[in-house]
């Protein structure tokens, strides 16, 4: 049930996206997919962004689903999620960095997974906004752990390359 929901979700995602208009910013937010939701207010992101959940985890649904859009210069702090996520890039370019390895550039139409426990952030690059759908299953492993704020040299150093 739970991958006839996201295969649902792409689908919709996907149709939407081919059919959105892209002429000024005035018609960009007239034909958003997704509301935007409310800003984040806690501590576990750096900059302006916003969450706006679809699907909270139930008996029946084992994930959580939310669209998140980052202002340009905005991020997640490092985190790890037990059952692992899933992001669907919507909008925009960023990054998205595994504890250790280089930071990948990130933009529309990118779908990345994301293995289980694996320390991570994502956001914004620092000319564009980024947004995104995160899926994270198997909620019964664990919530997400938010860790360090990822540092400004941390996020200058990804930004030059």
């Amino acid at each position: 049930m739970k991958h006839i929901l996201i295969f649902n979700l792409v689908a919709i995602l996907f149709v939407a996206c081919t059919n959105m208009k892209t002429e000024t910013a005035k018609d960009q937010n007239a034909e958003l997919i997704f509301p935007k939701g409310n800003k984040v207010t806690n501590n576990n992101f750096t900059g302006t962004a916003w969450v706006q959940m679809f699907v909270s985890p139930d008996s029946i649904y084992d994930a959580s689903i939310g669209n998140v859009t980052f202002e340009p210069n905005a991020r997640t702090n490092w985190h790890k999620h037990p059952g692992g996520q899933i992001l669907l890039v919507t909008e925009g370019k960023g990054f998205y960095q595994e504890k250790g390895k280089p930071a990948q550039h990130i933009q529309k139409g990118d779908i990345v997974k994301i293995p289980p426990g694996v320390e991570h952030w994502h956001g914004a690059s620092s000319s564009n906004g980024l947004t995104h759908i995160a899926i994270s299953p198997n909620i019964d492993k664990g919530n997400v752990e938010w860790l360090q704020p990822v540092t400004d040299e941390e996020y200058v150093e990804v930004n030059k390359n």
